[in-house]
């Protein structure tokens, strides 16, 4: 944005409450640790692996046997970061034109990713009630199921919304997918920054047997590490599309080897940093999330939508404070009040009244921007 860079350039501190990159969001890392992690000896010998080298892939199985899920490393397959797993799941199971189905809101990351590969995305509504939050609006998205579908991609927790895939949920995108032979891609990268937990919530969809599925993570978000550069997708189903989709999805991998043998080799070091990098972004995301709700409970015409993980709150506006469009208000809460926040619209809310947060921004400028929204809305 034009108004933002004019902002830096002139010296002028912006409350910045967009901030994504953890590692400039003031968190404390072991950089010796993690340093050696990368400079190990046998990293020096190239033994090109289409999946990943073996010990990386059973470090990948014993973090998620340390979340009570079993799965085999042979069914996992290594990528350089999880834009990249999506790329080769595009390129898997569709030809240019076919569709995919995506849902709104979320990352417009998907937008592009998709163009890339010459796919289609088709949106399909994610809906929200004050009572029990955000769910998958189920018949919407069978209606929008055609002859060039190939694809149902979940984020869970999506991004922005933290809402997390359901059991119900789950049971009938297998339903779906088994009859219109459809694959299913679940993106877990925020998967374990869980704030609310609830009976019904699908923790992880690995191991899923229900229909072909491709489970997305990687170290960017699970250590906050996303210049090591590896993702990686976990595949389950009936074990003779897994097996037709391993081959095919192996000469994909095999074609670009795109993964660094540094990291492959640095990965069960970097997986056991993860309880202590994880345990002070979600401390942050939570005092952060606490703040804008106590906040909020004073303004009358704005309010927190629920959020069950992820690293976002999404902000409500009402009333009076919800006339002006969401452009013009970050416009002027960039110009007026020196506070940078994302619209709705960026993350494809399709009404205006809708602002963004990031709750991995560092607590005195989160609480500082915050306080400045809230006036700024009671002023209109």
């Amino acid at each position: 944005m034009e108004a933002l860079q004019a902002k830096k350039a002139a010296g002028i501190e912006v409350l910045d409450l967009t901030e994504s990159n953890p590692t400039c969001a003031g968190f404390s890392y072991d950089a010796v640790e993690i340093l050696g992690a990368l400079t190990q000896p046998q990293a020096m010998l190239y033994e090109p692996s289409p999946r990943g080298l073996p010990a990386a892939r059973q470090a990948i199985t014993n973090y998620y046997l340390q979340r009570n899920k079993t799965i085999h490393a042979d069914s996992l397959f290594l990528t350089a970061s999880t834009s990249e797993a999506y790329s080769h799941l595009f390129k898997l199971l569709a030809d240019p034109g076919d569709e995919v189905l995506v849902p709104k809101p979320s990352y417009p990351l998907l937008d592009f990713l998709t163009a890339l590969d010459s796919v289609q995305p088709i949106q399909y509504p994610i809906t929200y009630n004050h009572q029990h939050g955000w769910r998958i609006d189920l018949d919407a998205l069978h209606n929008l199921i055609s002859t060039r579908t190939k694809a149902i991609v979940v984020v869970s927790p999506n991004n922005p919304t933290g809402s997390y895939l359901k059991a119900n949920e789950l049971a009938e995108l297998n339903a779906l997918c088994a009859k219109n032979n459809l694959a299913l891609i679940v993106d877990e990268v925020f998967a374990d920054y869980r704030y609310q937990a609830r009976a019904d919530q699908v923790e992880t969809a690995v191991g899923n047997e229900g229909a072909l599925t491709f489970v997305l993570s990687g170290l960017s978000k699970v250590v906050g590490l996303p210049q090591v550069k590896l993702g990686w997708i976990q595949v389950s189903g009936p074990a003779s599309l897994v097996a037709e989709a391993g081959s095919r999805l192996e000469f994909i991998a095999d074609t670009y080897l795109s993964v660094a043998t540094p990291v492959q080799h640095a990965v069960e070091r970097l997986l056991a940093q993860r309880q202590a990098i994880q345990q002070q972004i979600i401390a942050r995301l939570d005092d952060n999330h606490r703040v804008l709700e106590s906040q909020c409970a004073a303004s009358p015409n704005c309010r927190v939508l629920i959020r069950e993980g992820g690293w976002y709150a999404v902000l409500e506006i009402d009333g009076d404070g919800a006339q002006a469009s969401d452009d013009d208000r970050v416009l002027q809460l960039l110009e007026q009040d020196n506070v940078f926040v994302h619209p709705g619209y960026f993350y494809d809310f399709d009404r205006d009244g809708i602002l963004v947060l990031s709750l991995l921004t560092p607590p005195s400028i989160f609480q500082a921007g915050v306080s400045k929204i809230l006036a700024h809305i009671r002023m209109i």
